[in-house]
C-alpha cells in the first residue's frame, strides 16, 4: 500500500461534487492545518464510491462469469476472458482495493470518529455497516488483504487471510447493530434524509442490510466441514431477519439529471460504453430461453420467461434494422461478438436508475441453497420461489420510466401477473420441493444477479469449482482457452500500491507468481 500519512479531507468535498451535490467545503488544503469535517459530509461520497468501485471492477468479474463480454481484439480485453490478466503496470481490476483503502479509507474512519464524538450514532452504525460490506467484498475478490494498520505511517503492510477478515466483518456488523440501538444527542432525521443516498435515513432498512451482510458472510463457510453444525443456522436466521421484499434492496440512488449524478452503469458515466465490456454473454441468454431446467433455444425470438424481452436487446448492433433474434457473446469471441447488441440505456443501464449492491432475491436464493444443503426441502423450495417472484418485481422496477412532462412513473414493459404466473407454472421452475436441485437455484440466481451482482455470481462459480452440472449454461473452457490452464479464483491486488510498495508481503502469499490468480481462495477449500 502506498505511503499515505496525510489525511486527505478534500476527497470528501471533491467526491460530493461527482455525485451532484452542491459544493459544501472550500478547502485550501494544508497538512499543517487539517480541517474538521462533520460525519454527514463524508457519507454521500462514500456511498457513491461503493457504486463506482463495485461497478468498475465488476466489469472484470463479468468476464470470468461470462455475464458480459467484449468485442475488442486487444489482449488487454480478451485475456481476462481466458482467466488470466494482462500483467505489466495495469491497475485494471484494482478499483475496489483503491476504494476500500483510499476513497473510503481515512474518510470512513473520520466519519466513525466524528459521529461517535458528536453522538450521531445513526452515522456510526452506517459507517460500520459500510466497512463490513467493504471488507467482505474485498476479501471475496482478492483473498488475503490488509486488515490492520492500513492507515499507519509506514510503507509495508501485512495481509490477513479470509478467516480473519470474515471474523472481523462480523465484529463490525455487531458494532453497527450496537450503535443502531444507541440514543443520539439530537434528532438527525433531516441530515440523514439529505446525505444518505442509500436509504434516506431509514434505519430499519439499514438494520436489514447489516443482517444481509451477516448472512453473506456466514454463507462463505458452506464448503467447510462444520458448516451445517456451526454456520448454516446463522445463514437461515439472518436471511429471515434481512430484506422482506425488493423494497428493502440496498441501492445507491442516482437522479440522472447530469453526468455528475448519473448511474455508474448509465450512458453518461460510460463504464459500459467500451467494447471491452458491453455485450451480454451466452449464459444469461441461454437461461432466459429455456436453459434453466430444459434446453435453450438457438436464435430465439421469444421465450416463456417474460424477463427475456425486458433484460436483453435483440437484433444486430451494427445496423438500425433488426431480425428480432436475440444474440449473446461468447468468451474470447472478440470481433465475432460485434453482432450482439451493446447494453445501454436499457433495463438497469439507464442514467436515472439506482445501482443495486444487495437484493431480496439474492438473499432468498442464498437461503434456498443453504436450506437445500440442510435437507430442509420445503424451506428451500419456498425461498427459491420467493427469489424468482422477487426478481420479477426487480425487473419491473428497472424497466419503469418517468414521464418528464407529467412527473409520473409508467411501465409499458411491465411483467404482468398473468405472465409471472404462467412462468411460475412452467417446466423451467421446479414445481415441488422434491424435484428442486442446486442447479435450479443457481440458474435462477444467475438471472437475478445478472447486470449488477457479479461478485456473488463469481463466488458461487468458485466455491463449486465451475461445475457445469450446477452452472448449466456456463460455457466450459479448457486447454488453450484458459491462458494458465485453469479457471481464475482471485484477482491480484492493486498494482500501483501493492506491487510497487508492498511486494515483500505479496511474496509471502505467492502474489508474485503467475499462478497466484488460479490458486483457490480459502472459502473455496473444503478444509481449514
Amino acid at each position: 500500500m502506498k505511503k499515505n500519512n496525510i489525511i486527505t479531507y478534500v476527497i470528501a468535498a471533491v467526491s460530493l461534487l461527482t455525485v451532484g451535490c452542491k459544493k459544501i467545503l472550500d478547502i485550501n488544503f494544508s497538512p499543517s492545518f487539517p480541517q474538521e469535517v462533520s460525519a454527514e459530509l463524508y457519507l454521500s461520497p462514500i456511498q457513491y464510491q461503493i457504486a463506482n468501485g463495485y461497478g468498475q471492477d465488476q466489469r472484470i468479474i463479468n468476464k470470468f462469469t461470462q455475464a458480459m463480454l467484449g468485442t475488442s481484439t486487444d489482449r488487454a480485453s480478451y485475456i481476462w476472458e481466458q482467466h488470466s490478466y494482462p500483467g505489466g503496470v495495469s491497475d485494471v481490476g484494482g478499483v475496489m482495493w483503491r476504494m476500500v483503502y483510499f476513497n473510503h479509507g481515512k474518510n470512513l474512519e473520520n466519519l466513525l470518529a466524528d459521529s461517535k464524538v458528536s453522538k450521531k450514532y445513526e452515522f456510526t452504525a452506517i459507517g460500520y455497516a459500510i466497512k463490513a460490506f467493504d471488507y467482505q467484498l474485498l476479501t471475496d475478490y482478492h483473498g488475503p488483504i490488509v486488515l490492520d494498520g492500513a492507515y499507519e505511517d509506514r510503507l509495508q503492510f501485512e495481509y490477513k487471510d479470509q478467516p480473519d477478515v470474515y471474523k472481523r466483518v462480523q465484529v463490525w456488523c455487531d458494532s453497527a447493530l450496537y450503535f443502531l440501538d444507541q440514543k443520539s444527542m439530537a434528532d438527525n432525521t433531516g441530515i440523514l434524509s439529505k446525505y444518505d443516498f442509500m436509504y434516506g435515513g431509514n434505519m430499519e432498512r439499514w438494520r436489514k442490510f447489516i443482517y444481509g451482510v451477516k448472512a453473506l458472510n456466514y454463507a462463505r463457510y458452506i464448503n467447510k466441514p462444520d458448516f451445517l453444525t456451526n454456520y448454516a443456522d446463522s445463514v437461515m436466521k439472518y436471511t429471515s431477519l434481512s430484506f422482506a421484499s425488493e423494497a428493502d434492496n440496498a441501492t445507491v440512488k442516482f437522479t440522472g439529471s447530469s453526468s455528475e449524478n448519473s448511474n455508474v452503469y448509465g450512458q453518461d458515466q460510460a463504464l459500459l460504453n467500451s467494447t471491452y465490456y458491453n455485450r451480454a454473454g451466452a449464459p444469461i441468454l441461454r437461461y432466459l430461453t429455456g436453459g434453466v431446467r430444459g434446453e435453450y433455444e438457438e436464435e430465439a425470438k421469444t421465450s416463456s420467461d417474460p424477463r427475456l424481452s425486458r433484460m436483453l436487446k435483440f437484433g444486430t448492433s451494427a445496423t438500425t434494422t433488426t431480425d428480432s433474434i436475440y444474440r449473446a457473446a461468447l468468451p474470447d469471441g472478440r470481433s465475432a461478438n460485434s453482432t450482439v447488441p451493446a447494453v445501454g440505456n436499457f433495463y438497469m443501464f439507464k442514467n436515472t436508475t439506482d445501482f443495486p449492491i444487495m437484493t431480496y432475491s439474492q438473499l432468498q436464493f442464498i437461503r434456498a441453497e443453504v436450506a437445500l444443503k440442510k435437507g430442509d426441502l420445503p424451506v428451500a423450495h419456498e425461498a427459491y420461489l420467493n427469489g424468482i417472484r422477487g426478481h420479477m418485481t426487480f425487473v419491473n422496477k428497472y424497466t419503469a420510466v418517468k414521464d418528464e412532462n407529467q412527473g409520473t412513473i409508467f411501465n409499458p414493459l411491465e411483467i404482468t401477473a398473468a405472465e409471472i404466473n404462467s412462468y411460475m407454472d412452467s417446466t423451467e421452475v421446479a414445481q415441488t420441493a422434491a424435484e428442486l436441485t442446486l442447479a435450479d437455484i443457481m440458474g435462477q440466481k444467475y438471472i437475478a444477479l445478472w447486470g449488477w451482482g457479479g461478485y456473488d455470481i463469481w463466488s458461487d462459480l468458485r466455491k463449486y469449482r465451475y461445475d457445469p452440472a450446477i452452472f448449466r449454461q456456463f460455457v466450459t473452457r479448457s486447454g488453450a482457452e484458459l491462458a494458465q490452464g485453469s479457471y481464475t479464483y482471485r484477482v491480484r491486488p492493486r498494482f500501483n500500491s501493492e506491487y510497487m510498495w508492498n511486494a515483500e508481503e505479496l511474496e509471502k502469499w505467492g502474489g508474485l507468481e503467475a499462478n497466484y490468480v488460479i490458486t483457490p481462495t480459502w472459502f473455496v477449500l473444503d478444509n481449514y
